[in-house]
C-alpha cells in the first residue's frame, strides 16, 4: 500500500498533486511577469532617455548660435536703455517631449532626473522672463535693459545646464547609472582640486590688497 494511502484517500492525492502543480505554475508564471515587467521598464527607460536627449541637444546648439558676443550683447542692452528699440526674443518653449513623458520621468535612473528637470525649470524661466522683457521694453528701458543682461544670463547658465543633461543622459545609454555616478563623482573631485589650486593664489592677492589698505591708513598724510 503507499505510504499516503494510509493518511489520503486516492481522489485527496490527486488533488493535492494538483494543487502543487498549480501553485509551481503561478509561480513560474509571476517570474515570467517580473522579468518581462523588467524589460520592458528598461526599454521605456530607454526610449524616455533618448527622446529628451535629441530634444536638449536640439536646443542648446540654437542657444549657441543665438548667444551674442560680449560687443553685440553691450550694444543690444545700450538700445534697448535707450528705449527705441523692443528685442525679438525666439521662443524657448522647446519642451514637448518633457511635457509629455513627466509624468514617467520617475521611472529614469535617479542620476539623470535632476539635470533634466533642473534645464526645463531654467527653460521655463527664460520664457517668462521673454514675454515679461517684451511687455516692458517700451515703458520703462532703464528696468528692460537690466532684464535683459540678466536673460543673457539665464541664456549662458541654461546653454550650460542643457551640457551638462546631455553628458549625463548619454554616459547613462552607453554605459549605465553606475557610470553616471562615477562621472559626477569625478566632476567633483576635479572641481575641489581646481578651488584647491587657486586658493593660496586668491588669498595671497587679498593679503596683498589688505597690506596696501594698511598701509594706506597708517599714513598720515593719506598716501
Amino acid at each position: 500500500m503507499p505510504p499516503l494511502d494510509a493518511y489520503l484517500s486516492p481522489q485527496s492525492q490527486q488533488a493535492v498533486i494538483a494543487g502543487l502543480f498549480l501553485s509551481f505554475g503561478w509561480v513560474v508564471v509571476a517570474a515570467q511577469t517580473r522579468r518581462r515587467d523588467a524589460r520592458l521598464r528598461r526599454e521605456r527607460e530607454t526610449d524616455i532617455q533618448r527622446a529628451l536627449l535629441a530634444e536638449i541637444r536640439a536646443h542648446v546648439v540654437a542657444l549657441e548660435q543665438q548667444t551674442p558676443t560680449a560687443s553685440d550683447a553691450a550694444v543690444l542692452i545700450a538700445r534697448i536703455r535707450s528705449g527705441d528699440f523692443v528685442p525679438t526674443l525666439s521662443s524657448q518653449a522647446n519642451d514637448r517631449i518633457f511635457a509629455a513623458v513627466i509624468s514617467e520621468l520617475h521611472i529614469l535612473p535617479a542620476p539623470v532626473i535632476d539635470p533634466i528637470v533642473l534645464y526645463y525649470r531654467l527653460l521655463s524661466i527664460m520664457e517668462a522672463l521673454a514675454g515679461d522683457l517684451r511687455r516692458i521694453a517700451r515703458r520703462d528701458g532703464e528696468r528692460a535693459a537690466q532684464m535683459m543682461g540678466d536673460y543673457l544670463s539665464l541664456m549662458a547658465e541654461t546653454r550650460d545646464c542643457g551640457i551638462h543633461a546631455i553628458r549625463v543622459l548619454t554616459e547613462c545609454l552607453r554605459h549605465g547609472p553606475e557610470a553616471v555616478e562615477q562621472m559626477l563623482d569625478a566632476d567633483d573631485a576635479e572641481a575641489l582640486a581646481m578651488i584647491a589650486r587657486q586658493l593660496p593664489d586668491e588669498l595671497a592677492q587679498m593679503r596683498g590688497r589688505l597690506d596696501a589698505v594698511n598701509s594706506r591708513s597708517s599714513d598720515p598724510r593719506g598716501r
